[in-house]
């Protein structure tokens, strides 16, 4: 009976009284659902789950049981079901339910196919991205496979740095090792000081048993220290000294303990420029800056940000169980042309808001945040046949020089390497002072 109400509202439905022969189908035929009661002979419902999760991860199973079994029912949601029904229930209800698990199903399947159409041409490990940027990053990730030198990654923020370092690690010599993160900028001094270096038993107030710090913890492994552009000016001599010894003294001890770990540093910040102001020392610098590896920004990835938007889509669509599979053609368009200032952080961001706020199978212009649609891009105007829409020289250059700086997202030293001139000649001109005409003092 329930099979033919299934099949007069419009679903194929076949069914069984054996748990085992309903095992056996599910290994030779196609199924979009299961339906299984949870008090059966010889197979209970949460096993049946557990079993056809196994075979089939993706397959959802409904659970049906009555009122008072609801402790079973959630027994059996945690072992893989998708849904439950209480009996008695009306066909109207089951329907609803068997048409979200039947659309859950589809949708986990195309994304399954996007992800291994990602797999095989688009991905890097974690990392997505087929531009030549990303190509470039890939390659140099390879030559790192070999070798313990130091690594300093620098990038805007949203880049994803630590996903970087992470990727460095599990392709060197290392990946079996622990690989261990801190934020030089996320505590104050005296903590970040103890995390590093570890403390002794009774070195501070509330220091009560012996720690070790993260060097020593992550040996063997791989270190990241992110933002260390942030760290104290006090504490970076600690840190040289240990990274030069290679050995850590732990606050309140007079011992040192040697440590084995590869170093990757990480920073949004300009180190060049720090270390003229005085805010980082120059040769812990040196130190940590062996190996430089510098992410595009999202702006700079021609091509990249629709492949990395579908693959958000898919994987955030499943998490909150909307059918949703794609981006209609104006929301593709305006999600390719807006400049990305946080990244693929801010783009991960706006993709799970329009997830969140559709109510469609496609994301559209009116789901993505307003500053996403309203986005027209900035140009620099050099040339026209209107004298009144051309600028003088100055303004052309005050505009492009701001440009620069803006795709070099404010670092000032790789501005100047890219317009030519040096780092005192830009700060004049950002002054409003214009050097005259010679030999670069630098």
């Amino acid at each position: 009976m329930f099979a033919d109400a299934l099949r007069d509202s419009g679903f194929e439905a076949a069914w069984e009284t054996s748990p085992v022969a309903a095992l056996s189908r599910l290994e030779t035929e196609p199924f979009d659902v299961v339906v299984t009661d949870l008090n059966m002979p010889g197979v209970s419902g949460s096993e049946l789950c557990s079993r056809v999760k196994q075979m089939k991860p993706h397959l959802p199973v409904v659970v049906v049981t009555a009122f008072g079994s609801i402790d079973s029912a959630v027994a059996a949601m945690r072992a893989g079901a998708y849904d439950f029904v209480t009996k008695p229930f009306d066909i109207d209800t089951i329907g609803l339910v068997m048409k979200r698990a039947v659309e859950n199903h589809e949708l986990r399947a195309e994304v399954d196919a996007l992800r291994r159409v990602v797999d095989t041409s688009q991905r890097y490990g974690s990392l997505i991205g087929s531009s030549e940027p990303m190509r470039r990053l890939y390659a140099t990730i390879e030559h790192l496979q070999t070798g313990d030198s130091t690594v300093l990654i620098t990038g805007e923020s949203g880049t994803g740095k630590e996903l970087v370092a992470r990727e460095i690690h599990a392709r060197g010599s290392r990946k079996d090792r622990p690989f261990v993160a801190v934020s030089c900028a996320a505590m104050p001094e005296t903590l970040l000081e103890s995390e590093l270096f570890g403390y002794e038993r009774g070195a501070f107030t509330d220091a009560r048993t012996r720690r070790d710090g993260l060097l020593v913890s992550a040996q063997g492994g791989t270190l990241l220290l992110d933002e260390i552009g942030d760290m104290p000016l006090a504490l970076q001599g600690k840190l040289l000294r240990a990274l030069e010894e290679r050995t850590v003294r732990a606050l309140g001890s007079n011992h040192e303990v040697p440590f084995d770990v590869r170093v990757i540093a990480a920073t949004n910040r300009d180190l060049e420029a720090a270390v003229e102001q005085g805010r980082f020392r120059e040769d812990l610098f040196y130190r940590v800056n062996v190996i430089h590896v510098e992410l595009p920004p999202l702006r700079s990835r021609s091509g990249d940000v629709l492949l990395l938007a579908q693959a958000f889509l898919g994987e955030l669509a499943v998490r909150s169980g909307k059918p949703i599979a794609k981006f209609s053609a104006a929301a593709a368009e305006k999600l390719a042309a807006y400049d990305w200032p946080g990244n693929v952080r801010e783009l991960r961001n706006c993709v799970e808001r329009a997830v969140t706020l559709s109510h469609a199978e496609v994301v559209d212009l009116q789901d993505l945040p307003r500053k996403v649609r309203d986005f027209q891009p900035g140009h620099v105007l050099i040339a026209g046949d209107d004298p009144s829409e051309l600028l003088p020289l100055e303004e052309v250059e005050r505009r492009y020089i701001a440009r620069v700086i803006k795709a070099c997202a404010g670092n000032k030293s790789k501005a100047a390497r890219v317009l030519g001139i040096g780092r005192k000649t830009l700060y004049r001109h950002l002054d409003g002072t214009t050097p005259p005409p010679g030999p670069e003092e630098e």
